[in-house]
């Protein structure tokens, strides 16, 4: 019998992926998915509880190879918060490139309601919190709820805007997907503007006076 071999979380992932992209599905079970690639069974739990845990992971490796290699950039280090969310995103979507098979084959039957997905639950994590880091200047509005309620509209809007990219990714033709780096180039530049037109100052001076006129008829 065949020595077990001794496994990482990185290689269990990638025989994941094998495995779906060969057969088109999931492994019929942990069990024979281990016995397939010959490790024990209980090297699977040390790392995923699930398949579903598993496909969740690999999205946030996803995340995290881009984070990684952007990090190690010094130039990427200077940027302001527009240019790092440009330089995450054309990142990203090149990773996202290089696995597509595999992506389209997890997201393309769902790719309508992405918002749903749960397999893209790690994902949110990693990138709601990356955008939070970002330090994006929005207007000050000097009231801890207010302030609270605008950081997680930033961070939800970001993460619908990334949600809307990979739906034009996912159904973008053209050669070498040149107009899903122009949709990204755009649609980060139109969000940026948006937070510093004086159109958005107005608005959130209008929610702030509407919120004090209902903290005093209360």
């Amino acid at each position: 019998m065949a020595k077990k071999k001794s496994v990482t979380e990185s290689d269990i992932i990638i025989s994941y992926m094998d495995h779906v992209l060969t057969y088109g599905e999931q492994p019929k079970s942990i069990y024979a998915f281990a016995k397939t690639n010959n490790f024990e069974e209980q090297k699977f739990y040390e790392y995923f509880n699930s398949f579903e845990t598993l496909e969740q992971c690999v999205f946030k490796v996803f995340f995290d190879n881009a984070h990684e290699v952007l990090e190690k950039s010094e130039d990427y280090l200077t940027f302001d918060s527009r240019n790092k969310l440009l330089s995450f995103y054309y990142t990203f979507f090149e990773i996202l490139t290089a696995n597509r098979s595999y992506v389209v084959n997890v997201l393309d039957d769902c790719k309508n309601q992405l918002k749903t997905v749960k397999v893209l639950a790690r994902l949110k994590q990693r990138f709601t919190s990356y955008i939070e880091h970002l330090n994006i200047n929005i207007f000050e509005i000097n009231h801890e709820k207010l302030d609270k309620i605008q950081n997680k509209s930033i961070k939800e809007t970001a993460w619908l805007q990334l949600l809307v990219t990979m739906k034009f990714w996912l159904d973008d033709t053209s050669s070498e997907f040149e107009k899903t780096d122009l949709f990204i180039e755009k649609s980060v530049k139109a969000s940026f503007d948006f937070i510093d037109t004086t159109s958005f100052k107005s608005l959130i001076d209008l929610g702030k006076f509407l919120y004090k006129e209902k903290m005093h008829a209360n």
